[in-house]
């Protein structure tokens, strides 16, 4: 007769069977390797949400919408927004869940760009975007002007990859996140992995959103990695980058 299991048992096991995956070295390499040749397609780019898409693997996107669903935030504050499907993903976890805005931030924001953001009725009025670059004032004063004293808030850091950049946004960023809630670090694989010739980039091993991170932690004990979502995530373009605000 096939075993029965409790909800607590099923999640226990997980659990367990996580933590023994992430100390598999020879499978984690393994799965490294396959998102180093599928990057030569650039694979990570042909995943949709309602027609728009997301830059983003799956498993990152599902680990994020566990992270919205746990912690409920009334803001969701993402730099880098490429082609809008991402924050369509936010935005509809949001209408589902409840939640405020989703603040979109970048230096270039098309027409288009806007006016398919604009098509999805309630969802896309959850959406605000800010046009300029994450770490200027004038930026920064404009989401303070949206959120307001909130400090239920998730940030996900996604735009320039440079070490300089990311420990400015980490440092800047760091301030709207409330005990509990989320700091996201993106594309913190970037460390991890041979050099992108055939995408090349001002940033690359040694210079990069891990390196970045890693000052951070040191100067900044009010973070910790998410080890438990880490555990579960095989193929993930962000390593260690999910922190939880565990002082405030």
């Amino acid at each position: 007769m096939k075993k029965k299991y409790t909800r607590k048992q099923f999640e226990d096991v997980r659990f367990e069977f996580a933590k023994k995956m992430s100390k598999d070295t020879k499978l984690q390499k393994e799965a490294l390797d396959v998102l180093v040749k599928a990057d030569h397609y650039n694979w990570i780019h042909q995943t949709n949400w309602m027609g728009q898409p997301i830059l983003q693997l799956p498993q990152d996107m599902f680990a994020l919408q566990e992270i919205i669903y746990n912690t409920k935030p009334e803001f969701i504050i993402e730099t880098g927004i490429a082609w809008g499907g991402s924050l369509l993903f936010y935005s509809t976890l949001m209408e589902a869940l409840g939640g405020k805005k989703v603040i979109g931030i970048d230096i270039f924001i098309p027409p288009d760009l806007k006016k398919r953001l604009n098509s999805y009725g309630r969802i896309s009025k959850r959406i605000e975007l800010i046009k300029g670059s994450s770490p200027e004032e004038s930026t920064v004063n404009k989401l303070k002007s949206i959120i307001g004293n909130s400090k239920k808030v998730l940030v996900i850091l996604d735009s320039n990859h440079t070490h300089d950049f990311v420990l400015r946004e980490l440092n800047i960023y760091s301030q709207f996140v409330g005990k509990g809630h989320y700091l996201v670090c993106g594309d913190t694989i970037v460390e991890d992995i041979p050099e992108q010739k055939h995408r090349p980039r001002s940033w690359g091993h040694g210079n990069n959103p891990k390196t970045a991170l890693k000052q951070f932690l040191r100067e900044n004990k009010a973070f910790e990695i998410d080890k438990k979502l880490m555990n579960k995530l095989l193929l993930s373009c962000n390593p260690d980058g999910y922190l939880i605000r565990c002082k405030d």
